[in-house]
């Protein structure tokens, strides 16, 4: 692992500022699993940027979860009001400004709702990802609440 180098990487970098440090990493942090072993961390640790669109009004909405949980449409639709779908990766692109694979929670092209998945609460800390499929960012469940207002 090191510091970020990458572009992208370092918008993200650039967006959490200095109390955060972008690491990436040869091999691929690019799902859950990936993440876990890359980092030497637990799945249940990873902090997952899951993007849907919602049915009616067509707005973005990020669901971070716990690399170990699936979102649950059924709470999601009590929380927003809406339906959700899954979002393909022109739809996550065009919200985020990333590809599918290194969506970081946070420093999207555009303003996403965003719901938190408890069970990261659990942890002292978690690991998001930074961008790209290799970069990452550890923090705490208080701060991923308190970057993206979840």
């Amino acid at each position: 692992m090191k510091p970020a180098a990458n572009t992208t990487a370092l918008r993200v970098q650039q967006h959490l500022g200095a109390d955060f440090q972008v690491l990436e990493f040869e091999e691929s942090t690019r799902t859950s699993d990936d993440a876990a072993r890359a980092i030497g961390c637990t799945v249940a640790e990873i902090a997952k940027s899951l993007i849907f669109k919602c049915k009616a009004s067509d707005q973005g909405v990020l669901i971070v979860m716990s690399g170990v949980n699936r979102a649950d449409m059924a709470k999601a639709k009590a929380v927003l009001g809406e339906k959700l779908s899954r979002a393909d990766a022109d739809f996550v692109r065009q919200k985020t400004g990333y590809a599918i694979g290194g969506v970081p929670p946070v420093a999207h092209a555009e303003k996403l709702q965003v719901l938190l998945d408890r069970d990261l609460l659990a942890f002292d800390e978690i690991w998001a990802a930074a961008g790209t499929p290799n970069a990452v960012f550890r923090l705490t469940p208080a701060q991923l609440q308190a970057l993206t207002g979840g």
